[in-house]
Order: C-alpha cells, then structure tokens, then sequence
C-alpha cells in the first residue's frame, strides 16, 4: 500500500503478511532480540515498556550502520511496538507498531504500520521504501519459522561495490556462485573457488531495484542465505547476507572474513590491472 496521511499530521505505511507457527514462536521471532537477530539483522531488544531497542546494520546500511530506539508497547504475544531515533539524518523518531494474529492451519497474520508524525514531506520517499525493503527479510522469517523455528542464530553480511551495472555485477555474481539460471526447488552447490554453500533454492526475485536469490542450507551448516545486486549511483553493489542457526558461531566467525575477502576480489578492480 502507498504511503497514507491524515490531518494530524500522521503518515504511515502498513503491511500484512501470514507467517507459519504459533503466536509464540512467531513473537520469539519478531520480538525479541535472538529472534529478529535469526531473519533480520543483529539486534538487542530490552523485553519491557521503556525498554531499548538497537539494530547492528553493519556495513549492509547507507549511512549510519545502526539505529536505537525505545519499546513503548510490550504485550506477548500479540502486540509489539517501539519508537527507533536517528533512522534518517534529522528526520523525527519513526513509531513501529506489530501485531500478530492467530489464523487457521498453525499459521500468524503479522501486521506492521510505520508511522511518522509530521507536517514535512521531506522524508515520505524514506518511509515509502519501508514497504518495499521489509519483503525479502519476510520470506527469510518464513523459511526461518517453518524450518528452524527457535533456534539460535549468527549472521554473516558481506558487501562489495562493482564499477559496472547491476545487470554485469548480477551475473558475475550467479556464475561465480553456481546459481545463474536457479529456480525454486532446484539444489545448487558453490564451486570450490567460491565460498562453500548448498541447499534448495527457496526464492529468486527480480524488480528495477534489485535481484537476489535466497538458499536454504544444509552446508556448510543448516541456515539460510540470501545474495544479490542492487544500484547505488553509477555502481551496482553485491551483498550477501547468511544466517547459520544452531550452534554456529565459529563457522560463522571464520565465514564472515572469507565472504568479504572473496567479494571484494570477485567484484572490485585491482589498482593497475584492468
């Protein structure tokens, strides 16, 4: 849905989306910080009203790498709400509200409204992009709560800039991977002059902002990883962002090196070497 207004001064973005799991697993998994850490980004979550909020965006966020907030609605497992500061330079706090909702067949309706209060619109084209950002990292919480729901996880965020197009960077990228031409329920395998992934492809998704691919893995351990290229100016840039779920930190310790090094090398030209 577009961005909505009112009179008050109020603009929000809402969004509605059916997830598998109980209530419960799904609050784990939007609600607190181990859970948003497993399909979102690193994140701490004090679990009260007043409570704080932080995202570790990384080198994966334009501009500042993290954001805060505070909790100011804490009703498990129904209703979760907080208020995040210095999401936009100097735009005013961003209110998040998210509720779940029972439905039929062990699955949740989750709804999250965005909501800024404020009479400029200097920062609607910010607050519209919440609705077209959140998508990808929904399908990773389903694949998330219908496969490993409630286990630990430890992510893995790799970028790199490419000179060229999203388009050139994009199939540099598959080739590199062994994932050019993927489809859904196809099981793919990296080569061994690539980092190590395999599993069944779960999801390739393509629009004029980005293209990205997501695996569930089996290798090199169970989890779910996510590549793909969208534009920034003249340059397109590579991200790969990689869950590991159970007990996983040192792979993911030694991962996380091997993914920025390998990136970097695919996709950024030597100095002097053309």
């Amino acid at each position: 849905m577009p961005l909505k207004k009112d009179d008050s001064g109020r603009r929000w973005v809402e969004m509605e989306f059916l997830v598998p799991g109980t209530p419960e697993q799904v609050w784990q998994a939007i609600a607190t910080g181990p859970g948003m850490t497993s399909w979102f980004t690193p994140t701490q979550v004090d679990e009260r009203v007043g409570g704080a909020i932080a995202f570790d965006f990384g080198d994966q966020h334009c501009g500042d790498d993290s954001s805060s907030g505070k909790v100011t609605a804490w009703d498990p497992p129904a209703r979760f709400a907080y208020e995040e500061y210095g999401w936009s330079g100097e735009a005013p706090p961003v209110a998040t509200e998210v509720t779940v909702t029972s439905h039929a067949g062990d699955r949740c309706v989750v709804r999250m409204v965005h909501s800024l209060f404020t009479e400029r619109d200097d920062w609607d084209d910010e607050s519209e992009s919440f609705e077209t950002g959140w998508p990808g990292f929904f399908e990773v919480l389903r694949v998330y709560l219908k496969h490993f729901a409630g286990k630990p996880a430890t992510a893995v965020r790799a970028m790199a800039s490419h000179p060229g197009g999203e388009p050139q960077a994009w199939a540099k990228l598959t080739t590199a991977l062994n994932l050019a031409g993927a489809n859904v329920g196809e099981r793919r395998e990296t080569p061994s002059s690539a980092p190590r992934l395999a599993g069944v492809v779960e999801r390739v998704h393509q629009n004029g902002q980005v293209r990205e691919l997501m695996l569930r893995l089996d290798e090199p351990t169970q989890g779910v990883a996510v590549v793909g290229v969208f534009s920034m100016g003249d340059d397109a840039r590579a991200v790969a962002s990689i869950f590991f779920y159970g007990d996983a930190a040192d792979a993911a310790a030694a991962e996380q090196e091997n993914w920025t090094r390998w990136l970097a090398g695919l996709l950024q030209p030597v100095p002097g070497r053309v």
